[in-house]
């Protein structure tokens, strides 16, 4: 076949995909082999592929197409999270735009406006995910809303109830006003806000007396119940067993005493909003305070807001401020910075509110979770400077509030049989609610009407907790062949924002539900930032659309841009050029394959000794470079397991190896060097493809006839042998003198096909194998190992080897010798330079040991280079 003069990404991209799809290989069922599992971090199911998406998925395929390869039962499975806060605001946005209130549906038809929402929309990211070459088991793709995950979700709430870690409590919790649903603590984002603090005066009950307190929230006077001072506060005696008077709203408070309140913070006296503050709760159950809520669901003010009612909390605040300061009741403003909670998903400022809500009990169902990361290491965070955060995370974990006032998403199976807050029974179904009805009711009349179900959701979370099981089955149906399997998984690839959410999550219910970890190894990637450092996002517009890349780059040449900077748990600094990087790679390895799939091959010539010397070294070159790939792999070094083999192809192969064996000018290549050469490229391609599956595949069904039995994404791990270290070492010394060689070439402008001679002095003893190298590279007719220097030639130097290249004709030496000796001169003048600094007692005193060592070096370097300079000179005089 004619192979085409570049490499068409998009056409072969499109070819292999599909090949690969129609014959299976992503498919994995349980069978003899030893399995090697990933479950993908699934992403919302309103998403769209972004750079970190990028990333995280091409290192996940990059483990799962190697693990093929090792002749592991390699199973991926991808799948998407229902996202519940995302996708419900999505689906409200829609229905508004059209005109429609979501508070005007029943629940039912608002699931309907939302499933159709999904169908339509969500998996977009999965399809995407194709075109980076993700070779996912696509039919064992789930939605975390799937029938058999919800319903594993309902056990697991069912089964945690029933052991008694479920319980339903009335606290303060996050409440987010534009989603309006709580949140759980690790869902807030504290950010360090610019605002004022307030000194507002109450007065003082049948006086003209006044106290002041200082508040960053004027708008909360509605709710205040109570006005506290520290018993042991002398400034305050005269306040004990008194009342005051909350300005604007007129209500009387009292002032109560406890030793909470901090004599040296602010004025000493402190309002009291039990409904707004979990302190204030605190003490208001403490001293038996009514508790006031002022804000309707989406923070706006209710009717205890008086005329402020229905307004905005922060309209209100600019409003109370401006009336406070007319009735006299503002003292004094002071500028504030405090730390403000926002909601992770909307971003809306949280409000502390006051709620019946669901909590997960977590003190002793985290204790399997720190002993396996951080005591026996069953578990390992990759890197392992995370683990400080897991055990932060972990050590101060506080009960899980997992209801969400939300309709999409798991319903909470609780089942309200009468109007107490105990009266509800916990169960999977509304039929056996009803018997577990009748059982604490003694009602056997009771009927499916007489009950209601809780109308709250269950947190995303709760969800995704139980994925690499629920997955595989592994809850509702605990001995199913999948499970038994497939559990516990490899290796989980996510970022460390979600260290907590969901990989602690997981690993508690792993513990929980099985005894067993869910997976051996964590990979933390970084962030994707831009050159600046700054985050990628939509708002700063400084987020390529992956896709765009892919169409300009090819998707091999994304991904190893991506993977080359991609350190375990740095943040990248994402520049188009490391993709520009990634695609001249690609047309450098098709470059080498179209020079040797060029040659003329014949079987009648023999195989040159360069040819069979270079074949022995690059053989010795892969097994090295295949012994740091298996090392780098089992450190998750995968940026370091590419750039050796970067390095491997492109220096070694292409620079070097090819050159060795590369026949002359419109010469046939003997057919036993051909065959090896076809041998490396094959093994290069293998190394090759877990990190650019598509060219590789490409390469290696053009270089032979290949079944679908012999696809290279189904073919075998180069094998470790062996190898002759010192073959390595002995060329890396060939490389410096063939380097001394075209050197002299380009200087003196002797053009390659001019042959010259080669004589040696070898003081060094060093190794002639590569002589036939050199010869050939060199395009020497002569090479020959002399005891003294020769007189009348160029000359250069490696280690205490001299070299010497007899003068040619086309070589003026008047010239030449003057040449030589400006550069002398100018050495030795940088000579000392040098020696004149080091020689400075305080320069020396003073630098970094560095900035000393660099000096060092030069001083050496100028030495060698007058001696070699001398030697030059001494043989053509």
């Amino acid at each position: 076949m004619t192979i085409p003069a570049q490499f068409d990404a998009k056409t072969i991209e499109n070819k292999w995909y599909d090949y690969w799809m129609k014959n299976n290989y992503f498919h994995s069922e349980p069978d003899h082999r030893t399995p090697y599992t990933i479950v993908i971090p699934p992403p919302n199911v309103t998403g769209v592929l972004h750079m970190g998406h990028m990333l995280n998925n091409t290192i996940q395929d990059v483990l799962i197409r190697r693990a093929r390869l090792k002749g592991f039962n390699a199973c991926w499975v991808p799948g998407t999270d229902h996202a519940s806060i995302a996708t419900e605001a999505k689906v409200v946005a829609k229905l508004k735009a059209e005109g429609i209130n979501k508070n005007d549906l029943t629940r039912e038809e608002f699931l309907a406006h939302a499933w159709e929402w999904t169908d339509k929309y969500g998996g977009v990211i999965l399809d995407q995910l194709k075109k980076i070459g993700a070779s996912c088991d696509w039919e064992r793709t789930k939605f975390t809303m799937d029938p058999d995950m919800s319903a594993s979700v309902i056990r697991s709430f069912v089964d945690l109830y029933n052991k008694g870690l479920i319980y339903r409590g009335y606290r303060m919790v996050n409440w987010d006003p534009e989603a309006k649903t709580t949140l759980s603590d690790e869902e807030v984002i504290y950010e360090e806000q610019q605002g004022k603090l307030y000194f507002l005066k109450y007065k003082i009950e049948g006086s003209e007396d006044f106290l002041t307190i200082a508040t960053t929230r004027p708008e909360t006077i509605f709710g205040d119940t109570a006005i506290c001072i520290n018993p042991n506060d002398e400034r305050f005696t005269h306040l004990k067993g008194k009342k005051a008077v909350v300005p604007i709203c007129g209500r009387v408070i009292p002032i109560i005493e406890d030793e909470y309140v901090d004599i040296e913070f602010g004025t000493g006296c402190l309002k009291v909003t039990p409904a707004h503050d979990m302190n204030d709760k605190a003490l208001g159950e403490k001293h038996n305070l009514k508790i006031i809520d002022i804000f309707n669901e989406d923070a706006t003010l209710n009717s205890f807001g008086l005329h402020y009612q229905g307004k905005d909390r922060f309209v209100v605040r600019e409003g109370i401020a401006k009336e406070l300061e007319t009735i006299g009741a503002l003292a004094k403003t002071e500028i504030h910075l405090n730390k403000v909670g926002t909601s992770e998903r909307t971003k809306a400022v949280i409000e502390p509110r006051l709620s019946d809500q669901w909590f997960l009990k977590m003190e002793d169902l985290v204790k399997p979770a720190i002993q396996s990361v951080l005591v026996d290491g069953d578990i390992k965070l990759h890197p392992a400077r995370f683990n400080n955060t897991y055990a932060h995370w972990l050590n101060n974990i506080r009960d899980w509030n997992i209801s969400r006032q939300l309709w999409w998403g798991q319903q909470i199976p609780a089942y309200f049989y009468g109007d107490g807050k105990e009266d509800f029974v916990v169960a999977e179904s509304i039929e056996e609610a009803l018997v577990l009805a009748k059982e604490r009711t003694g009602n056997v009349l009771l009927t499916t009407s007489d009950l209601t179900q809780d109308v709250d959701a269950l947190d995303t979370w709760f969800s995704s907790w139980l994925w690499p099981m629920s997955v595989f089955g592994g809850i509702m149906d605990p001995e199913s062949e999948d499970f038994k399997y497939y559990y516990p998984t490899n290796d989980l690839v996510t970022g460390p924002d979600i260290l907590f959410f969901w990989v602690a999550r997981m690993i508690i219910a792993g513990y929980e539900y099985t005894g067993k970890k869910p997976f051996t190894n964590v990979y933390l990637t970084g962030l994707v930032r831009d050159k600046q450092r700054r985050k990628m996002s939509k708002s700063l517009g400084n987020s390529p659309d992956p896709l765009d890349l892919i169409e300009k780059f090819g998707a091999d040449g994304v991904r190893v841009g991506l993977l080359l900077s991609a350190s375990a748990g740095n943040d990248i600094m994402f520049d188009e050029e490391l993709c520009n990087q990634g695609k001249a790679f690609t047309n450098k390895i098709w470059n080498a394959f179209k020079l040797i799939k060029g040659w003329e091959v014949s079987d009648a010539i023999p195989q040159p000794e360069s040819s069979k010397v270079a074949i022995e070294w690059y053989e010795a070159k892969l097994q090295q470079t295949l012994l740091e790939i298996e090392d780098n792999f089992e450190k998750y070094r995968i940026s370091d397991a590419l750039m050796g083999i970067y390095k491997l192809v492109w220096d070694d192969f292409c620079s070097w190896f090819l050159e060795m064996i590369k026949p002359g000018y419109q010469q046939p290549i003997d057919s036993v060097t051909f065959a090896k050469a076809i041998e490396m490229l094959e093994n290069n391609m293998k190394l090759l493809h877990p990190f650019m599956p598509f060219l590789t595949e490409e390469i290696w069904q053009i270089l032979a006839e290949r079944t679908t039995e012999d696809a290279l994404i189904v073919s075998t791990w180069p094998e470790l042998k062996s190898f002759n270290a010192g073959l390595i070492t002995d060329f890396e010394n060939t490389i410096d003198v063939i380097s001394g060689i075209r050197t002299i070439r380009k200087d003196k402008n002797i053009p390659f096909k001019d042959t010259i001679e080669l004589k040696i002095v070898n003081h060094d003893k060093a190794s002639t194998y590569f002589d036939s190298v050199v010869t050939k590279l060199g395009n020497i007719t002569s090479l020959e190992y002399v005891s003294d220097k020769v007189e009348g030639a160029l000359s250069f130097r490696v280690k205490s080897n001299e070299y010497f290249i007899p003068i040619t004709g086309n070589i003026n030496v008047e010239e030449e010798i003057a040449k030589l000796t400006a550069e002398l001169v100018y050495t030795q003048g940088f000579l000392k330079s040098v020696q004149n600094k080091l020689a400075n007692e305080k320069f020396v005193a003073g630098a970094p040991e560095k900035v000393l060592a660099n000096e060092r070096q030069k001083e050496a370097d100028a030495l060698s280079k007058i001696e070699t300079i001398k030697h030059s000179l001494a043989g053509l005089k």
